[in-house]
């Protein structure tokens, strides 16, 4: 099992629009594709403007296939084109799990 942490920052002031925009055209279709979200968030301290999520995959042969499937869906396409214009950077790291710590569920996954 694999974690990806996605981080998004957001034009300052724009967190609103990007989550309306979230919520009204990429989280069903996001979640139908990639399966399993751990948690979505946005920054209060630190750094600010901030959107951060991960999800969880089998490994990155499951990770590149769900998201080939994501960007092949218009509905998706039709989000991703909405908020571009409102993100500044994007990061993304994959985390593996230590031994020890047993992974928590899904927040949401596919078909729920």
């Amino acid at each position: 099992m694999i974690v990806e942490q996605r981080i998004y920052d957001i034009v300052p002031g724009k967190i609103p629009e990007y989550v309306d925009l979230y919520k009204r055209l990429g989280a069903e279709v996001q979640v139908q594709h990639l399966g399993c979200l751990i948690g979505y968030f946005h920054s209060e301290f630190g750094e600010l403007n901030q959107i951060t999520h991960l999800w969880r995959y089998d490994d990155l042969s499951d990770r590149a296939a769900r998201r080939a499937k994501l960007f092949a869906d218009p509905q998706w396409l039709k989000f991703f084109n909405s908020v571009l214009p409102i993100i500044v950077k994007q990061r993304s790291a994959l985390l593996n799990p230590l031994e020890f710590i047993s992974p928590q569920p899904a927040l949401v996954t596919a078909g729920a």
